[in-house]
């Protein structure tokens, strides 16, 4: 038997839900921390397990203010003795929850975030097999001083690179270009590589969140969505443009007239690879944008770049800190070393 202690943390998603009707439509969270313990055989031979449930909402339903009560939980459980946290929730989300949680964990002990693609109602739920497998990366001491990490579908990632790249399906969920960090065998976690990762950011000293849009162009994108968002006073904004980072010559006066009052970070709408600097050179490519003073996220993706600017922004950096964090973190999510 594991004497490994992990506490899970619940917040709601496909995993808590059921259905009123015989037929399993229609399903909504209605299912408990302790009620999704219940539910995994051989759990307790896998840790000394606790659980509290926090909210039972959707994923497309949780706040900033929700993930980040769950970061405070999480420490609170490591300070007081576990091994490692677990928090389910809604899959909707996780590519960017994890993300916020991973930027502002300092603890050495793992914390892991899992979900479902099933709801507890459905043939083949693979709810109790995510969490018991969570748990297992989550006890593992192997684990330790990897930041945040998801598991689902026996794979586990790493939360800078993870993406839920399908709408349905038990493998929605992968890491474009870079692969799983590790995979559970025989209730073991595996790991065949590691990524440096940037020191976890502070909280910010008030609970805020700033107004940061995310904006994807498209074929005939003419700027005026951007100047409307800078208009309306948003703090920031992420612009997912074409391949390595271009625009339409009209977006890229957009983003001049843009970057002159607030912080604008470019990324690629593919949502796999990295934004360049230098190969191309005409009106709307990656280096006129960043001669214009657009921000490049590197590998990160958009959705993760707008968490990054948020807790950035949060914490009243200038835009010339702001660039040099990204360089970082955009750098450090392809560094990748096999272990010996």
């Amino acid at each position: 038997m594991n004497t490994a202690r992990v506490a899970v943390v619940s917040l709601g998603g496909t995993i808590t839900m059921t259905s009123a009707t015989g037929d399993g439509a229609g399903v909504k969270p209605s299912l408990s921390a302790d009620d999704l313990l219940e539910s995994v055989p051989g759990l307790a031979a896998a840790a000394d397990v606790t659980a509290h449930t926090l909210v039972t909402i959707p994923g497309a339903s949780l706040t900033f203010a929700e993930v980040l009560e769950a970061l405070a939980w999480a420490r609170s459980a490591v300070d007081g003795g576990h091994d490692g946290v677990v928090v389910v929730q809604g899959t909707d989300t996780i590519e960017e929850t994890s993300y916020l949680l991973d930027l502002h964990w300092d603890r050495p002990a793992p914390l892991v975030v899992t979900g479902a693609m099933r709801s507890a109602h459905a043939a083949g739920a693979d709810g109790p097999a995510n969490l018991l497998a969570a748990v297992q990366v989550a006890g593992s001491p192997d684990s330790r001083d990897r930041g945040v990490l998801v598991v689902m579908n026996d794979e586990i990632h790493a939360a800078s690179r993870v993406r839920k790249m399908r709408s349905s399906g038990l493998d929605a969920f992968c890491s474009p270009g870079f692969g799983p960090v590790g995979y559970l065998e025989e209730s073991l976690a595996m790991f065949g590589g590691e990524f440096r990762r940037a020191e976890p950011l502070p909280l910010p000293a008030t609970p805020v969140q700033r107004r940061v849009a995310l904006l994807e162009t498209y074929l005939g994108d003419d700027g005026a969505l951007l100047d409307l968002v800078v208009a309306a006073g948003y703090d920031g904004v992420v612009v997912q443009a074409f391949g390595v980072g271009h625009v339409a010559e009209t977006v890229a006066g957009a983003i001049s007239r843009a970057t002159s009052s607030v912080p604008v970070v470019m990324t690629s709408r593919t949502g796999a690879g990295t934004t360049f600097a230098k190969t191309y050179g005409f009106p709307g490519s990656e280096s006129d944008l960043l001669a214009r003073g657009i921000i490049p996220a590197g590998w990160l993706d958009g959705r993760k770049a707008r968490i990054l600017l948020d807790r950035l922004l949060a914490a009243s950096w200038s835009t010339e800190s702001i660039a040099a964090e990204f360089r970082l973190r955009g750098q450090l999510i392809s560094s990748v070393r096999t272990l010996q």
